[in-house]
């Protein structure tokens, strides 16, 4: 921040006398202030119900799915021409509770908070912001939410909790980390790994203040992460290369099932433990390292990479087929394997909650480009791993040349320009 000062008048910040008369502008010592709000936040913890709560559960999911898709189909054929919203389908329910008393043993609540939730894709799809909505499914769409205030949540000994649910009962859950704030809902859920309960909590939270260095990041394959401080981080690929030759095997042995049979259903199971297990080695990698970098610095830098858009098939058409298609496959599978976008996602509110900032700058050339002289060619890369300026001679391992010109992108004072393509020239070297 910018003072104006003339010989001796005290500097706008209350207390700073550290200014000298002679000068006449000045930066004031304006350090960052701690900043306060309200956050949400989530807690997940595994379930481990008896057999009759699990009973309880699928009877539960099931439901919440009839009444959805009910509310789903009535939107379809009278929605628009008798306005049916929200309140309009509570009131329906009410009286579908009073007919059937299958319907009324699951708690009201959770067949509301469906009801909210059409209600919601109706209101993003009219305003633009996500595709038109679709019934739910058996299998995918198995959860069912309470609100908080019905809820009661209770911590047994060390390792062990307990959660009371509305006609459920209490239901033990792993205790692996205190639950705070104040609850706002609670989601059961399923997975290939078993039942979970899920916690929204809303929490009163102080962001301090982050006066940390700044840091580029690269996201490769080779390396998950590469920092421009010339540290990385790998992903754990020898546990990560061992499910996926066993989910390999479980995929054959699920070919050779006949449709319908319990056994296709045990082996499917075995299938989805095996990507499960995959998916949780990944999400835990990227939760360390975004809370470790999070916490060291306070200015991120990264690329704004469109993993979607980068690991699309190369197939093509009948009509105009692809080139190098199982080559592609191959490095689309490396790439989702790292969760690039689930580390920037993780990292983006972790950032917010320890006061930093996440930048992210076009990706264009951030690889090809001389750290040390600014010179672009793709003649500099000369392998994977290695980077040889042909200018100037620097030499630097590619990855951690990339973040520092990521780095740089993210930090300079003014707003990036879009680089221009590399000129076809002769390199100074060799001439």
């Amino acid at each position: 921040m910018l003072f104006r000062l003339w010989g001796g008048t005290k500097c706008e910040r209350v207390g700073c006398w550290k200014h000298r008369d002679a000068l006449l502008t000045l930066i004031c010592c304006n350090r960052p202030k701690a900043r306060r709000m309200m956050i949400h936040r989530g807690f997940r913890f595994k379930l481990k119900p008896t057999a009759e709560q699990e009973i309880l559960f699928r009877q539960f999911s099931g439901v919440c799915r009839l009444v959805y898709n009910l509310a789903f189909e009535q939107r379809q054929v009278w929605g628009r021409a008798h306005r049916i919203g929200y309140v309009q389908q509570a009131a329906d329910l009410t009286r579908l509770r009073a007919e059937f008393d299958w319907v009324a043993a699951v708690s009201q609540t959770c067949q509301q908070q469906a009801l909210r939730d059409l209600d919601k894709s109706f209101a993003n799809f009219f305003a633009g912001r996500a595709s038109y909505p679709t019934p739910r499914k058996k299998g995918v769409n198995d959860s069912f939410r309470f609100q908080g205030r019905e809820v009661a949540v209770e911590r047994l000994n060390r390792n062990w909790g307990r959660v009371r649910l509305p006609k459920i009962g209490w239901v033990r859950f792993r205790w692996t980390r205190a639950v705070e704030g104040r609850l706002l809902n609670v989601t059961v859920s399923p997975d290939a790994l078993g039942w979970h309960v899920s916690f929204v909590c809303e929490i009163e939270h102080v962001a301090p203040a982050n006066i940390a260095s700044s840091v580029g990041i690269d996201r490769g394959v080779t390396h998950a992460l590469a920092l421009s401080n010339g540290t990385f981080a790998d992903m754990p690929m020898e546990r990560l290369r061992v499910l996926d030759r066993r989910a390999r095997k479980h995929s054959r042995a699920l070919a050779r099932c006949k449709r319908g049979t319990s056994r296709r259903k045990k082996v499917r199971a075995r299938l989805s433990a095996t990507k499960a297990k995959a998916a949780r080695i990944r999400k835990h990698f990227n939760h360390v390292q975004s809370s470790r970098i999070a916490k060291a610095f306070g200015t991120v830098v990264i690329e704004d990479l469109r993993a979607a858009n980068m690991t699309r098939s190369a197939k093509g058409t009948v009509e105009q087929p692809g080139r190098n298609v199982r080559a592609k496959a191959g490095l689309n599978r490396a790439v989702l394997e790292q969760g690039w976008h689930q580390f920037a996602t993780f990292l983006s509110y972790k950032m917010e909650a320890n006061g930093g900032f996440l930048v992210s700058i076009p990706a264009a050339y951030t690889s090809q480009t001389c750290s040390c002289c600014g010179s672009i060619s793709k003649h500099h890369r000369k392998s994977q791993a290695v980077f040889e300026c042909s200018d100037c001679g620097h030499s630097a391992n590619a990855d951690t040349n990339a973040a520092i010109n990521i780095r740089k992108a993210g930090t300079r004072p003014a707003v990036r320009e879009p680089v221009a393509a590399p000129s076809i020239r002769e390199s100074r070297r060799a001439a």
